[in-house]
This record gives structure tokens, sequence and C-alpha cells, in this order.
């Protein structure tokens, strides 16, 4: 990157100057979290607490594909999100508000759709549990880093 793009923008509009650089690393290091929470979650309920989440537990605590979808799902659902506060940061009135109901309101989305299923209830809860705790991660880390990056004029 170069050093225009590590500047804050915003100028004299009144509104805040953002760190583009450190909004995208907070963002980048935010996927990494997610992902990572997505893969102890999945070994937390498939090896220790024996619940299918996502799919057959046949496949054991790491095996089925829906393990990989997991991980990067919360991961790009991580750069998405840095992607919507950029967004709001630069066109809206109080962004953090408003990026905090979206992401309050995705992450109920995702939260209830297991129960929109035939699997066990054990496993709708589990589902339900991780996509809550990724919505909190992603939603708490993105608006952190958005507020170190985004500066006052």
């Amino acid at each position: 990157m170069s050093e225009r793009d590590a500047r804050p923008t915003g100028g004299g509009s009144g509104r805040p100057g953002i760190n583009v650089r450190q909004l995208w690393t907070g963002g980048a290091a935010t996927a990494l979290v997610a992902l990572l929470i997505a893969l102890v979650g999945l070994v937390i309920a498939r090896g220790v607490l024996h619940i299918p989440v996502l799919g057959p537990s046949r496949y054991g605590t790491l095996g089925d594909v829906s393990t990989v979808w997991m991980c990067l799902f919360a991961a790009v659902a991580a750069l998405l999100a840095t992607g919507l506060m950029h967004l709001l940061l630069l066109s809206t009135p109080r962004p953090t508000t408003f990026f905090g109901w979206i992401v309050a309101l995705a992450t109920t989305a995702v939260a209830v759709r297991p129960f929109t299923t035939t699997a066990a209830l054990e496993t709708q809860l589990a589902t339900c549990v991780l996509n809550v705790l990724l919505g909190i991660a992603v939603g708490t880390l993105v608006g952190g880093v958005a507020a170190s990056a985004a500066r006052r004029p």
C-alpha cells in the first residue's frame, strides 16, 4: 500500500477521516479470529460434546466439507462486515449504530436458521450458539477496529 492509503480520508467535510489500512488490516485479523472461532467451536461440538454441527459426525471432529465451509463462511462474513463498516463510515450518520443493528439482525437470522431444519434439537442448539458467538465476535471486533480507524476532524 502507498503512503496515501494509510492517511485518513474525510478532509474538511465534517465527517471522520478513516485510516483505510488500519480498518482493513483489522478486518483481516477479525477474519482470522472468526475462522478460528468456527474451527474451535466445531472441535468442541463434535469432538468433545459429540454433537453433529452442520453435517453428520461420521466424518470425525474435523472431517467433512462443512467444517471448511463454516470456517470460510466465518472469515468471509468478517470481511463483508469490514466492507459494510467502511461504506457506513463514508456515507451515513452514526455509522456504528447502523452497523450494530445490521450485525445484530444478520446474527439473529443466521442463529435461528438451524431451527428451520429437521435436525436434532442438540444440533440446532449447537449450531445456533456457534453462529451467535461468531456474530458477536465479528460485530465487536469490526466495531472496535472502526472506532480506532475513524479519526474525528
